[in-house]
């Protein structure tokens, strides 16, 4: 998973709350078995009419947020089902971080494992931000994990908080595999430690074979 520090890319509203997993991506989309291709129909029943065309009355169809790499949206965001696809979309689209006044738990959990980043900001400064974003085109956020600070492109600036844990394995780029196989040395000690009369007499396990 690529690690996330620091990045500076456009900004685009998402001016409502409750954005649940279904309107980010459609229960008929589930059919992948792999990460990739989802981003070709992230807020479908949003970014297409009927007949396939554009709408162009919704946000990601403006000219001005092609490209847009920070998403900001209201409260209660990724609420609704459990999908990971949802997750999947939002990064394969090319969005890294989102912005909101609060965020489900499940749709949180899941973002973690695929490198996205969520900042949870005060519904005050959420709507002072996308009244900005509205009113200046090309307007750009830099989101800093490491210090912890959002800035616009206007100086605006605000910190944020993020779980101690959950920010290193954005910053190591680790998903829940990679920071179990961190401590397989310290594992590995306790289950020696703890092992049955009979275990000790089996074959140490080759801790490359799992790369095989």
């Amino acid at each position: 998973m690529e690690p996330f520090r620091a990045i500076t890319a456009v900004a685009a509203d998402l001016d409502r709350s409750n954005v649940d997993t279904d309107l980010i991506i459609p229960k008929q989309f589930l059919k992948r078995i792999d990460r990739d291709g989802y981003g070709a129909h992230l807020f479908n029943d949003l970014r297409f009419r009927e007949d396939g065309s554009e709408d162009p009355s919704f946000v990601l169809n403006a000219p001005r947020f092609k490209g847009a790499g920070v998403l900001v949206s209201l409260d209660n965001f990724g609420c609704g089902s459990s999908r990971e696809h949802a997750a999947w979309a939002i990064r394969d689209y090319g969005f890294r971080a989102v912005v909101a006044s609060g965020f489900a738990d499940i749709f949180s959990g899941n973002s973690l494992k695929n490198g996205l980043l969520l900042v949870r900001l005060p519904l005050a400064d959420v709507k002072d931000l996308i009244g900005r974003i509205k009113a200046n085109e090309g307007y750009e956020l830099s989101v800093d994990l490491e210090g912890q600070e959002i800035a616009g492109s206007d100086g605006w600036r605000r910190g944020f908080e993020m779980d101690p844990f959950r920010r290193e394995k954005l910053l190591k780029g680790q998903d829940d595999i990679d920071a179990t196989l961190e401590l397989e040395d310290r594992i590995a000690a306790y289950e020696r430690a703890h092992a049955e009369p009979w275990q000790a007499a089996l074959p140490e396990r080759d801790p490359g074979a799992r790369d095989r």
